[in-house]
């Protein structure tokens, strides 16, 4: 199976575009002549990689600035999606907090899970109708090697990649001999401004520079990967030896384990 062919018709949407992997997917779709939506909050910074990939590639580049946490400007998206020809769509927006979750905020926590899940669900099933109905369409779900395992400080995060990364994969069987795939992206720990935002500074430190990967390695794993069909991409060695861990180790052993890599610094 191949990833669908560009045309000026069709679009590849890619949420969470503003930075990090986002930015990197747009970036890769573009270099391979895909006209884009590209999703996020911040519209400046979407303005900003929309003219330069028009620039540089010749291609039509659609800007949506949205929250995906907010349902009605969520449900407005889908709308609009459902009744345009959505060749390749990138679910990849997301965010983590870290902390206990007893002394977490409500509405911030609730956000997450909008975003993380909830989001990724309604935008798939958004576009999928079309893509079966076309016979062609490419979906990616960028989860986590925190879903594969238990995230004591991390609990929200790991619970909702874990909702990824099983629809992701659920949906890869289920559409099967459709034209239509759907891959997972499940990366360990990638070089973006995530890992600031998300302000876990003992994964900084517990977790040595040259197992990180970029974003740019990232998202060329994950288009290499759609585009050959694949149920999953774990980019970078590290990420792989999570992901075994994750399957395979005691939850009595590692549960102790990443409640210290999660822990916030006093």
């Amino acid at each position: 199976m191949s990833l669908p062919t560009p045309s000026p018709g069709t679009r590849a949407v890619v949420t969470g575009a503003s930075s990090g992997i986002g930015a990197a997917l747009a970036n890769a779709l573009a270099w391979r002549g895909y006209p884009l939506i590209l999703v996020a909050r911040r519209e400046d910074r979407l303005r900003e990689l929309a003219d330069r990939l028009m620039a540089r590639h010749s291609i039509e580049v659609e800007v949506r600035a949205v929250d995906l946490s907010d349902g009605d400007a969520r449900d407005r998206l889908c709308d609009e999606l459902a009744d345009r020809d959505i060749a390749v769509l990138c679910n990849n927006a997301g965010f983590a907090t870290y902390g206990e979750l007893a002394r977490s905020n409500p509405a911030r926590e609730r956000e997450q899970v909008e975003l993380n899940a909830v989001a990724v669900h309604e935008l798939t099933m958004a576009v999928l109708p079309g893509m079966i109905k076309r016979n062609t369409g490419a979906i990616l779900i960028t989860g986590s090697t925190a879903g594969n395992q238990p995230g004591p400080h991390n609990a929200t995060y790991a619970a909702t990649k874990a909702f990824a990364n099983t629809l992701a994969e659920s949906l890869h069987g289920e559409l099967a001999g459709t034209g239509v795939q759907c891959t997972l992206l499940a990366p360990g720990p990638v070089r973006t401004e995530y890992a600031e935002a998300a302000q876990a500074p003992n994964l900084e430190r517990m977790v040595p520079g040259p197992l990180w990967v970029s974003a740019e390695q990232a998202a060329a794993a994950a288009i290499a990967g759609m585009g050959a069909g694949r149920r999953r991409v774990v980019p970078g060695s590290f990420a792989k030896l999570q992901t075994i861990g994750g399957q395979y180790t005691p939850r009595g052993l590692i549960g102790p384990i990443l409640r210290t890599v999660y822990r916030k610094v006093k």
